[in-house]
């Protein structure tokens, strides 16, 4: 839609002025929004600021995109499935893919592959838009997650979730390749975990900050590459066992002590210059190794009905694996 300022717009802003003019349905947040993505534009050019200054005379175009739907949508999206019953599924997720529908992934995720997969059986379980859901894992993260298919299943996997294991048997572990080699075999991370300055990331942050989650992070080393050598840059692969489950957890602790993740683009950035120490033909596959090379390898739980230990493992993908393989050759 086109509309033309009026002589009242002057010295108003932009998303002040737009919001009046679209009415009611559309909130001002929405308009910022709009703006952010680039669909609204003045005299052809896209406008980068919702606070910019209106002027008497221009036209301002506004592109509004189709509505998504209220609720996930099943879609065909091959699953690799380890288990399934009535009452659960355990999938090994693939990297790359988002769990459940958000902001700029309303198709494509987890969440559509199993609502295709599992029919009404997911229905109303744990939510609209995250239904079956216990936990997650980041988009480019694999690795083994369990869904609930009903009602019970989602509280009782929930509680476990919750509780982290430390009174029942839960156990989550992760293969993670870092940078560096810990000083010793094994370690725990204790750093509270909350926004970062972008409001975007997750950071280590004061116990006593509003927004402070208390995370704990177990490593061991599991294997350590180029130690024995000083040419090039070092690496291990340790395994992770997480006490809490935070956002970016495994990923800010890592970095917190000088260990990033290899690959992680948003915690790892100040260790993107150590490929530069690697030999070839590691040192470009190292550089084309666009995500973090995290797995979640290790899934325990007690069966939410027949309450029987059940044990899921998932070996790392073939990206993560030929990586490691790699930096096995220091």
């Amino acid at each position: 839609m086109e509309l033309e300022a009026g002589a009242d717009a002057a010295g108003k802003r932009l998303d002040q002025w737009l919001t009046a003019q679209l009415g009611p349905e559309i909130s001002r947040s929405r308009v910022q929004a709009l703006i952010k993505q680039g669909a609204v534009t003045i005299a052809g050019k896209p406008v980068e600021e919702a606070k910019r200054k209106m002027a008497p005379g221009e036209r301002v175009a506004v592109i509004m995109p189709e509505l998504e739907p209220a609720e996930p949508q099943g879609e065909a999206i091959p699953l690799d499935i380890l288990y399934e019953d009535d009452e659960l599924i355990v999938v090994n997720k693939a990297a790359g893919l988002v769990v459940h529908p958000g902001a700029g992934n309303w198709t494509g995720t987890l969440v559509n592959a199993l609502i295709h997969h599992c029919g009404d059986s997911l229905s109303g379980i744990g939510g609209v838009r995250r239904p079956g859901i216990v936990h997650r894992l980041d988009k480019e993260t694999s690795g083994v997650m369990v869904v609930a298919k009903t009602d019970r299943a989602h509280k009782a996997l929930s509680e476990a979730f919750a509780d982290h294991g430390r009174t029942g048997d839960l156990e989550r572990a992760y293969l993670a390749l870092v940078w560096g080699i810990p000083q010793r075999p094994t370690g725990t991370v204790e750093a509270a975990l909350g926004r970062a300055a972008d409001r975007v990331r997750r950071a280590v942050v004061p116990e006593d900050r509003d927004d402070a989650r208390h995370a704990v992070t177990h490593f061991t080393v599991v294997e350590r590459f180029g130690g024995r050598q000083k040419e090039f840059t070092t690496a291990s692969l340790i395994e992770c066992r997480l006490e809490t489950g935070r956002t970016h957890q495994i990923r800010v602790h890592m970095a917190h002590i000088g260990h990033p993740v290899v690959g992680d683009p948003e915690y790892g950035q100040a260790f993107r210059t150590k490929a530069n120490r690697l030999p070839e033909p590691l040192k470009g596959e190292v550089k084309a190794f666009s995500r973090q090379a995290l797995h979640a390898w290790l899934l325990e739980f007690r069966h939410p009905t027949s309450h029987l230990p059940m044990r899921f493992e998932a070996p790392m993908p073939r990206d993560m694996e030929e990586l490691v393989g790699g930096f096995r050759m220091l």
